[in-house]
């Protein structure tokens, strides 16, 4: 009974962990969504949602988060093109329309203007940290 107590704090909870933050320059609201898929093991499933300034909604799912590679980078690219970059994939969110869209790593010229980061906080807390909380952690190629 004992070793049940101890081991409920360490599982997962599969409650979605929403973060979230308004665009002005690029008029959209941005979230992503994270949810726990192993009881166990720090693995998450990376849901996008884009809502745009006419009511429109785009969403995509991003590559999971497998072992503390969840963080996504914001860019401002152009008026209202937003670069949603991880360590395995790249997504230009284009405000009209609310289109997001896969890209690839080579066909990025630059990144643009660093916003923020999707990441977990000191708590572990899932959430959005602007680039005035923490500076752009750039990620690792190998």
């Amino acid at each position: 009974m004992m070793g049940l107590v101890l081991l409920l704090p360490a599982c997962n909870n599969d409650r979605p962990e929403h973060a979230e933050v308004d665009l002005p320059t690029a008029g959209i609201h941005v979230r992503i969504t994270r949810i726990a898929i192993h009881p166990f093991l720090a693995r998450y499933r990376l849901t996008l949602q884009v809502e745009g300034p006419e009511g429109c909604i785009g969403t995509a799912e991003l590559f999971p988060d497998t072992g503390y590679a969840g963080r996504r980078n914001l860019y401002q690219q152009g008026s209202d093109a937003i670069l949603v970059l991880g360590e395995y994939d790249a997504r230009v969110i284009e405000g009209q329309g609310c289109t997001v869209r896969l890209v690839e790593f080579q066909s990025l010229g630059g990144q643009g203007t660093f916003l923020g980061s999707f990441d977990v906080d000191g708590q572990k807390r899932w959430r959005y940290l602007p680039a005035a909380v923490r500076e752009e952690r750039p990620f690792e190629k190998h």
